[in-house]
């Protein structure tokens, strides 16, 4: 008799738990999903205590570092959680004189001058990870060359080689511009918040990737000086030798091969973006 009592309360407690929902892992008096809603809440409590909350425009963060534009320099401040505006500028001078090669004296000069700003959306605001649509609205990118080949060496324009003469030898000036769309749109992606959003945060190492819609690229070269068509005539100044800026035939031949040049830069429309830096904010009260 006294084990018929024990099995029955026992049935009688299990049977009781099953429509009260309850579970043993649960505290008392509570159902085990409102338990597991109840350390979701305190584990998310936890997380966002890590969090810093900023007020809008309360940061500033300055930084610098290296790009596919050059020196790289940026300043950021924070509009709400989630997002930052941010201005970006890149500088790069690079001048090369008398570099002989090939038979080529040349001089050349790399100018990288750019403004913009972006909008970073970070959708994890604890995290660095981002997406940055923005623009450029200042483009100065461009390269220049200007080049002479010794007498008797030849450069090609539309099928036909123009051999440098040696009383006025053939010079060649070209401008490579990477700035047809000097207003362009840009998007990027990167990770490092250069305003962190964690507690006791301050110093970052912002990382950016993307592209910037500049458009082809243009192209233009100027000849002058002389240039003949066959070699035996470059020491005499012979009857195939011509002013290259002024003899139709030659300025006929160099259009003809700066649409074949200008055809295939068709496909570099945009510019690559590439950076990377350090980066420290000032957070005010």
């Amino acid at each position: 008799m006294k084990r018929f009592v024990i099995l029955l309360s026992f049935a009688f407690f299990a049977a009781t738990s099953a429509l009260l929902g309850e579970s043993p892992s649960a505290p008392a008096g509570q159902s085990a999903p409102a338990a597991n809603r109840a350390r979701a809440a305190k584990a998310d409590k936890a997380a966002k205590k890590e969090e810093v909350h900023l007020r809008p425009f309360s940061a500033t963060a300055f930084g610098g570092g290296m790009s596919l534009m050059g020196v790289n320099l940026q300043a950021a401040t924070n509009m709400n959680r989630y997002l930052n505006l941010r201005g970006t500028g890149n500088f790069f001078n690079y001048t090369a004189n008398n570099i002989s090669t090939n038979g080529f004296d040349l001089n050349g000069k790399v100018n990288m001058a750019t403004a913009g700003a972006s909008l970073d959306y970070y959708p994890f605001p604890a995290h660095g990870f981002r997406l940055s649509p923005g623009g450029l609205f200042y483009n100065q990118n461009h390269i220049s060359a200007i080049g002479s080949p010794t007498p008797g060496k030849s450069i090609t324009l539309n099928h036909q080689d123009f051999y440098a003469d040696s009383v006025n030898p053939l010079t060649a000036s070209a401008n490579l511009g990477l700035n047809t769309h000097q207003k362009a749109f840009t998007m990027t992606t990167g990770w490092g918040n250069m305003i962190p959003r964690k507690r006791g945060g301050h110093i970052s190492f912002p990382f950016e990737l993307g592209a910037a819609f500049t458009g082809v690229p243009t192209l233009a070269m100027i000849l002058s000086g002389n240039a003949c068509t066959n070699q035996a005539d470059v020491a005499i100044n012979g009857p195939s030798c011509v002013n290259m800026a002024t003899n139709a035939q030659a300025q006929s031949d160099l259009a003809a091969q700066l649409a074949k040049w200008r055809s295939d830069l068709n496909p570099l429309q945009v510019y690559p973006i590439l950076s990377f830096g350090i980066a420290y904010d000032f957070h005010t009260k």
